[in-house]
C-alpha cells in the first residue's frame, strides 16, 4: 500500500517510507508530523486499520506544500519515474494540487504496472483525476456532496468552478449528482460520498446509504472525511471489495465518532484512537473478518 500526498508545512523535503505512530506523532524516515487533518488524517486512520488487522503499515510519499505546488510536482514527477518499482497493490493519492499534464503522465505510467495497482484518489489528486479524463480508470473516489456536483459537471475542471445550477443544493441532491457524474465520465468504478448520508455506489448503481449513528457534530472538525479515505485504502489492501471497503470505513468512522463524543474543539486525532474499540467490537460482524 502507499499513500502519495501533500502536508502544509513550508519547505519539508520528498520523504519516503513507512509510517510509525510515536505518541501523539507519527514519524516517516526520521520526519515527525502531528496526525491532523488532510493527508496526515488519512495515513493515521490507514496506519490504525493495518495495526488492527496485522498488516504491515502503510508506505507514504509526502512533500510540504502551501499552494506553490512544489511538492506536489515533486511526488508526480517521483511516482512518474518509480511507480513500476514501488510496486503497490493499493495506490491512493491524495492532496496534490490538480495539475492536469501530470495526472495523465502519471495514469500513463500507472498502466505500465503489472499488476496494476487499485487506483483511489481524493482531494486534489481526485480533482486532477477527473480533469484530465481518467476518473473511470480509477477504482474509488471518496468525495463530499460539493465534490460529486463537481465530478458531474462536464465542464469544470476544479470545483471553484461548478456550474450553480449543479452546485445549489448539492447536498439534498446526490443520488441525482451521482447518476450525472458517471453520465458525464467523472466518476470513478466506485464511490463513497461522504455527508449527512454516506452513499456507496458501485458502477453507478447505489448499494448501501449509511445514516447512523448520526453525528453532526463531526461536519466540523477538519479530517473527519480524510479518515474515511484511509481505512477504505486499508480495507482494499486487505483484499475487500471496494464497495465493501467503503461501507465499513463510513460505519467505522461513525462509531468513532460517537465514542470520542465530540464538540466542535475535538481533534481527527481523538476520533481515530477510537478505531481499535471500533474494530474489536464491530468488524467480525460488519465484514467476516474476526481476529484476536
Amino acid at each position: 500500500m502507499l499513500i502519495a500526498g501533500t502536508v502544509p508545512v513550508t519547505d519539508m523535503p520528498l520523504i519516503f517510507g513507512r509510517v510509525e505512530k510515536e505518541g501523539e506523532k507519527l514519524r516517516v524516515d526520521g520526519h515527525y508530523l502531528p496526525c491532523t487533518q488532510g493527508t496526515m488524517a488519512m495515513v493515521s486512520a490507514a496506519l490504525a486499520t493495518t495495526c488492527h488487522l496485522g498488516l504491515e503499515p502503510p508506505r507514504v510519499l509526502l512533500a510540504g506544500d502551501i499552494g506553490t505546488g512544489k511538492g506536489s510536482r515533486l511526488i508526480y514527477h517521483y511516482l512518474i519515474e518509480h511507480i513500476e518499482e514501488l510496486a503497490p497493490r493499493v495506490l491512493a493519492l491524495h492532496y496534490c494540487l490538480p495539475i492536469v499534464t501530470l495526472m495523465q503522465k502519471l495514469y500513463t505510467a500507472v498502466e505500465k504496472c503489472r499488476p496494476r495497482p487499485v487506483l483511489i484518489a481524493d482531494a486534489g489528486s481526485m480533482y486532477a483525476a477527473k480533469a484530465a479524463g481518467v476518473a473511470p480508470h480509477f477504482d474509488i473516489f471518496t468525495p463530499d456532496p460539493s465534490e460529486i456536483a463537481f465530478l458531474a459537471d462536464p465542464e469544470a475542471v476544479h470545483p471553484a468552478y461548478i456550474s450553480r445550477h449543479l452546485f445549489e443544493d448539492a447536498f439534498a441532491r446526490v443520488p441525482e449528482l451521482i447518476k450525472r457524474a458517471y453520465a458525464n465520465g467523472g466518476a470513478a468504478k466506485c464511490l463513497l460520498v461522504k455527508g449527512a448520508v454516506d452513499y456507496i455506489v458501485k458502477d453507478g448503481v447505489i448499494v448501501d446509504e449509511i445514516k447512523e449513528p448520526d453525528i453532526p457534530q463531526m461536519e466540523c472538525i477538519g479530517g473527519t472525511g480524510d479518515t474515511i479515505t484511509g481505512m477504505v485504502t486499508a480495507f482494499t489492501y486487505a483484499g475487500m471489495d471496494p464497495d465493501q471497503a467503503a461501507s465499513i470505513s463510513a460505519k467505522a468512522n461513525r462509531a468513532a465518532g460517537q465514542r470520542a463524543n465530540p464538540t466542535p474543539a475535538t481533534s481527527v486525532a481523538e476520533i481515530i484512537d477510537q478505531l481499535p474499540v471500533v474494530f474489536r467490537e464491530n468488524l467480525c460482524s460488519w465484514s467476516g473478518i474476526c481476529t484476536r
